[in-house]
């Protein structure tokens, strides 16, 4: 595991950079952490980093945004406001799983174990502090965390 510190918005920008680098068409990256812990942020600033003009629009409203970037496809989540496994068919979830495309999940313990992601990071805020916690859970998401480490 590693831990890296949030201190502000540019380290979490930092991150993104990083992250972004190190992943390839086909990754899946989950996002966990209380309401306001930075998930959104560090998924915006990943990808900012792979291509993004502009600012990143959260998917709280429309579940999953999707990015054409470069031919990359980008696929950001946020299953928040999932009710029950099952909706993931409705928005062609699986559709995204493909070897031209980068997941990131905001929140998804909603999806109750039907994600395979490889790199699972806990963002985490005490009164001192923010970090986040970086974790392989394949082989592939065990080089990217290597990739990462400073």
């Amino acid at each position: 595991m590693l831990t890296v510190a949030l201190p502000d918005l540019s380290q979490t920008a930092r991150l993104g950079r990083a992250l972004a680098r190190a992943l390839r068409a086909g990754d899946q990256v989950v996002l966990r952490g209380d309401l306001g812990s930075g998930k959104t942020a560090l998924a915006g600033a990943v990808i900012q980093a792979l291509g993004a003009q502009g600012p990143v629009k959260s998917p709280t409203y429309t579940l999953v945004e999707e990015y054409e970037l470069g031919g990359l496809r980008v696929v950001h989540a946020d299953l928040y406001r999932l009710r029950m496994p099952a909706e993931l068919e409705g928005l062609g979830w699986w559709d995204y799983q493909d070897d031209r495309t980068i997941i990131l999940v905001e929140w998804p313990e909603r999806a109750h174990g039907l994600l395979r992601p490889d790199v699972d990071v806990w963002l985490t805020v005490t009164d001192h502090d923010r970090q986040a916690h970086l974790q392989g859970i394949s082989p592939r998401g065990g080089d990217v965390v290597d990739s990462v480490r400073p």
